[in-house]
């Protein structure tokens, strides 16, 4: 492994990232390319039937049958005829949909600018920035050196990269999607000293990622290190050499191992390896003790330690709420911490970030999440544990309280600016530097979007005036040229309403739901409505902006997005509240936010879709078996439908990491609580079923492609023979989890589950075309 190898791969949505790569809405995670020129298929009236073998399954006295568990075997060839006629019969049942997806991709594209490029990021001599080029679907990341581009700063407002002079293109996806036909880029990080790209590809789309290394100097990739499995990179502080020594084997299924440099690139952390030199070898910080997670960060001889453990040692920690703690780095042990920051009552720590001055701390406050700022000499001086409010933080501002703020890339330690995307269901995506030691802040960019409908343009929600001087903080004239004359924060405020509300679930709990609707085009009680749940993981359901969504919103379509239990919410108890022996909460809240959406007039009372993604799906085909008559129309995404199945088979990918996080079926009372929700064991007799386009990867690893073939056979056996006719599975023979990337890509997705949504809603046809 090269001696600058290592980091963890960042999940966040930013605008211009070394490690993930994506300019603000495109999440360029992989790259299909396409064959556009398919042959004609004859019209198929009637799904494909599978064939049926005996199988039986028996776990705690319980036997059943399975006579899809042949599709297991990926290879046979029948299971790939299957797919195949599947995908025949779901391009037959679209073909009366044909114009009004083309209709929809050619009204999702010319709301895109003509070009797309992100504002630079200053790093050492070098200023990183992406673009797409015009015409092209993926972008490519370039840089520049700073001093060459004096001037050059100024046109950022405008969001088009100057491209003349000394610019050096690092990598293309364009090249690299055209070379292999399916790429998905894991993690990219530039070295320490410039020199070097390090960065993993995957060019099947199952996830197991190969290094490359990329020598800037002479601008040349590195013959192959036979390096393969890389989950994540980082760079030593050392030049370039290769070290394929182990450091670190982790022989536990039951856990993942992953790499992080702390901030100021002294230290990696997986055990703790001193990244200056890294013959010292690797030193343990703490014993494993279940449910007890620490984060570290390097500050000036201290590590300083994000924990949900109060106390070293304290087994399971039942709250769930983090702690900020020290201890000097000779003295580098759990036992040595001391506590610095507690969580308050209504604010909690959820992540941090350390510069050299100042700490930044994401958290959850009063069920929202926020940002703040505090002076690292208070934390340095603090001698007991405090709450965060007496700190003197500074919270960084947001124009609303539906905004969410994501952070950007942020790479260097020594800067007093913090760079962050906030965003929200009507305001399109801001970059915002943030000025820590000012404590003020300037709006660098914002996403455009041109042919809005009903020709209205951005709404300033502070009038002309800039959002510092509305806060009382006006701009200093020095601070105008860094603003590049951006000074509000624009929404679509007055087209579309945005509302959040609480719904009551089965057990009194609140379950928050935010409901987004066109103003003039929106009918209560009459317009069709489409649902949104994930539930799992403690990760939040993304509400920021989508440009695509407005063909829906346009057309009188209602979009809800339930943040039910088992996801993030308003405390670190949600997630354990819908996870585990305690997954029926989940499904139930999100039924219950069908329910409410019709039974208070959003949406009409047949016209209800939800959709669903990995184990977002899960949520929505258990809520549909439950509760069939509620919902018109379904789609699902990588689906995992087979739950009991898959858990109680140790061999899969994930499937001892997802114990605890559903359950573990060889024990007994966890086995009968998973087979009250597993969809593909909970399939109602005889009933009419929604319409549901169920999308699956042939190469996916986390989530087998059988689930969903297997669930859709299903279907098509036990309901109503007529209604399930309209379940149609589209099977990606190429691609893995992850969707397809590119903006023309992703328009062409969106347009064509949009027309699906619209032909099964009972939708007026003549209104789709007219749009």
């Amino acid at each position: 492994m090269a001696s600058s190898a290592f980091i963890s791969i960042k999940r966040t949505k930013i605008p211009f990232s070394l490690n993930s790569f994506s300019i603000t809405k495109f999440t360029l995670f992989s790259t299909l390319i396409k064959n556009h020129h398919q042959k004609i298929s004859p019209q198929i009236t009637s799904p494909p039937v599978p064939k049926k073998l005996p199988f039986t399954v028996s776990a705690h006295g319980v036997t059943w049958n399975d006579p899809y568990h042949w599709m297991r075997k990926t290879n046979d060839p029948d299971f790939i005829n299957y797919l195949q006629q599947e995908n025949l019969y779901a391009q037959s049942f679209m073909k009366d949909t044909e114009e009004i997806q083309k209709g929809l991709f050619s009204e999702m594209i010319s709301r895109m600018p003509s070009k797309i490029s992100t504002p630079p990021e200053l790093w050492g001599p070098w200023l990183y920035y992406q673009y797409i080029p015009e015409g092209k679907e993926f972008p490519v990341l370039c840089r520049k050196l700073a001093a060459e581009s004096k001037g050059w700063m100024k046109t950022v407002s405008s969001y088009v990269i100057g491209v003349a002079g000394k610019e050096q293109i690092l990598l293309d996806w364009n090249e690299i999607a055209e070379r292999y036909g399916y790429v998905h880029v894991g993690t990219c990080r530039v070295s320490p000293d410039h020199n070097y790209l390090a960065y993993t590809i995957d060019v099947t789309g199952s996830e197991q990622f190969v290094l490359q290394i990329k020598d800037l100097r002479n601008d040349c990739v590195l013959p192959t290190l036979g390096v393969e499995g890389v989950v994540s990179v980082e760079w030593a502080q050392d030049s370039y050499s290769v070290h394929n020594v182990p450091l670190f084997v982790e022989n536990d299924s039951s856990f993942c191992v992953d790499i992080a440099s702390t901030k100021d690139g002294k230290f990696i952390t997986v055990y703790v390896i001193n990244a200056t030199n890294l013959q010292t070898g690797i030193q343990r910080f703490c014993e494993r003790v279940s449910g007890v997670q620490y984060f570290l960060e390097h500050h000036h001889g201290f590590f300083y330690v994000l924990t949900n453990s109060p106390n070293a040692g304290e087994e399971s920690p039942l709250s769930g709420e983090y702690y900020l703690a020290r201890c000097p780095v000779e003295n580098l042990q759990s036992t040595c911490l001391q506590n610095i920051i507690e969580p308050s009552e209504d604010i909690f720590i959820q992540d941090m970030d350390m510069f050299n001055e100042h700490l930044v701390l994401f958290l959850n406050k009063e069920g929202s999440s926020s940002i703040c700022s505090v002076d690292m000499r208070t934390i340095i001086n603090c001698e007991e544990q405090m709450k965060i409010d007496g700190l003197n933080p500074w919270f960084f501002p947001l124009p609303s309280d539906m905004c969410t703020i994501a952070p950007g890339s942020n790479h260097d330690f020594t800067r007093s600016v913090y760079r962050a995307v906030v965003s929200s269901p009507v305001m399109p995506d801001v970059i915002v530097d943030y000025d820590m030691s000012r404590r003020t802040f300037f709006v660098i960019h914002q996403e455009e979007v041109i042919n809005v409908s009903h020709n209205t343009k951005y709404h300033s929600n502070n009038g002309e005036r800039s959002r510092n001087e509305f806060l009382g903080t006006p701009l200093k004239k020095e601070h105008k040229v860094q603003n590049n004359g951006v000074h509000r924060w624009s929404d679509f405020a007055e087209i579309y309403s945005c509302q959040e509300k609480e719904v009551i679930s089965h057990d009194g709990e609140r379950i928050p739901l935010t409901i987004l609707f066109s103003r003039k085009a929106h009918k209560k009680g009459q317009s069709p409505g489409l649902l949104h749940g994930y539930g799992a993981y403690g990760e939040v359901l993304d509400k920021s902006w989508c440009v695509d969504r407005l063909s829906l919103l346009d057309r009188g379509w209602l979009i809800a997005f339930a943040d039910v239990r088992g996801g993030g919410g308003p405390d670190p108890s949600w997630h354990k509240s819908g996870s585990g022996m305690n997954k029926l909460n989940s499904v139930s809240d999100f039924i219950s936010c069908g329910k409410y959406l019709v039974s208070d007039g959003y949406v009409h009372q047949h016209r209800l879709g939800a959709v669903g993604a990995s184990a977002g799906s899960l949520l929505v085909s258990a809520a549909i078996s439950m509760h069939p008559e509620l919902f018109q129309a379904a789609i699902l995404k990588v689906p995992f439908l087979d739950v009991c199945s898959s858990l109680l088979d140790p061999t899969l990918p994930l499937t001892v990491l997802d114990y605890e996080e559903f359950g573990n079926p060889q024990l007994h009372a966890h086995f009968e609580y998973i087979l009250k929700y597993s969809p593909y064991d909970n399939i109602p007799e005889g009933v009419c079923c929604p319409s549901m386009l169920v999308k699956a990867s042939l190469n996916d690893s986390r989530v087998g492609v059988w689930e969903a073939a297997k669930w859709v056979a299903k279907i098509r056996d036990k309901t109503c023979t007529r209604c399930s006719s309209s379940v149609i599975l589209q099977t990606n023979m190429s691609g893995g989890h992850f969707g397809e990337g590119g903006r023309f890509g992703q328009c062409e997705e969106a347009a064509h589950e949009y027309a699906f949504l619209m032909k099964v809603s009972m939708y007026n046809i003549d209104v789709i075309l007219a749009r």
